[in-house]
């Protein structure tokens, strides 16, 4: 009995990243706050309904079978997304709020993560890799 892992092919992931970045950066230069809904619809729909509109029509574009990409693991992307999901809504609802500090900290966090993942290194995948070595090691107790 086989079961089978969940993937997104790379090209997806890193299309919802950059746009991600770009909102971000287009929010944070243009004053245009509402920018930050975009990504964080999107991040949305796709924890609840597993529909990503980024995603989907960033698909629409792919050159090859979706399995001839490199594979994301989609309950890791899953974690990530919605740690983007929640700076994403702090930082939107603390601009609303008046509260531009929280506002600048928790979107320049999200844009920063989100390029850094562009670059290779996934801030997400390692605060869940040490929180599983420390449930592990917990359990050892």
């Amino acid at each position: 009995m086989t079961s089978e892992i969940r993937s997104i092919p790379r090209p997806l992931v890193r299309t919802n990243q950059w746009v991600i970045f770009s909102s971000v950066v287009t929010a944070l230069l243009t004053g245009q706050i509402w920018i930050l809904a975009i990504p964080l619809t999107a991040g949305l729909l796709g924890l609840i309904f597993n529909f990503n509109p980024i995603m989907r029509l960033a698909k629409l574009f792919l050159k090859k079978r979706p399995s001839d990409y490199i594979p994301e693991d989609h309950s890791q992307q899953q974690f990530n997304q919605g740690i983007a999901v929640v700076c994403l809504g702090l930082g939107l609802i603390s601009f609303l709020l008046g509260w531009t500090v929280s506002g600048y900290i928790f979107t320049v966090m999200v844009g920063l993560a989100s390029f850094i993942a562009i670059l290779g290194f996934c801030i997400g995948c390692f605060i869940l890799y040490q929180w599983k070595q420390y449930s592990y090691r917990r359990s050892l107790r």
